[in-house]
């Protein structure tokens, strides 16, 4: 296997912190988005979408999502499950990593792209360049800072996102709170159980990736 990462892209960390939790080591290549290395003929071969993560199969095949590349790894190497056992489990870890990715990731993005320099004409990621637009920067704060007031909603009584185990709904999680930080966003201090469920998983070996 071979995976193509990206040192700053939260995408990318989304699967290396998985990979990690896994106990793999993968042979790694960074990709240098900042200076278009993802829109180069050589990158487009292995990825026509030009984005990260890409992972590489033992049979050459190129997974170039999350998704894609959590549920390769978790089929290949069951233990420890990350996305659940049971039907119950692996809808409710489902279910949140789709409510997180919605509301914490995609808003996080749509603020950062709309309004950061280094994203002129790159509002969406992609081969199409995509102008700006500022109100888009506005809405997406907002709806970050929203999904951070609601991670304590999601916690319930549990010790994880998902549960009492740790999961890929905790990676996404953590993933999506550190990255409402680009934006000098952060947990609510009145968050009693989001901010110590964060100081748990960021403590985590992992999580330093």
């Amino acid at each position: 296997m071979k995976f193509y990462d990206c040192a700053t892209a939260p995408s990318s960390r989304l699967v290396r912190i998985f990979i990690a939790e896994k106990g793999l080591e993968i042979p790694t290549q960074e990709v240098d988005l900042r200076h278009g290395e993802h829109l180069s003929p050589e990158f487009r071969a292995i990825n026509p979408y030009g984005t990260v993560p890409v992972l590489e199969t033992d049979d050459g095949q190129h997974l170039t999502s999350t998704q894609g590349c959590w549920r390769y790894l978790e089929a290949a190497f069951p233990e420890p499950p990350l996305l659940g056992t049971t039907p119950a489990d692996q809808a409710l870890i489902a279910d949140r990593v789709w409510r997180i990715d919605l509301d914490g990731v995609h808003a996080a993005a749509e603020a950062l792209r709309n309004r950061s320099r280094g994203f002129k004409d790159r509002a969406l990621t992609g081969l199409v360049p995509v102008a700006q637009i500022p109100e888009l920067a506005e809405r997406g704060l907002a709806r970050t800072q929203r999904f951070l007031e609601s991670i304590d909603g999601l916690l319930g009584d549990s010790e994880y996102i998902a549960g009492d185990s740790f999961t890929a709904a905790d990676i996404i999680a953590l993933v999506t709170v550190d990255f409402a930080g680009w934006l000098k966003l952060k947990l609510p201090e009145d968050a009693v159980r989001a901010q110590s469920w964060y100081e748990k998983v960021a403590a985590r070996p992992s999580a330093a990736l």
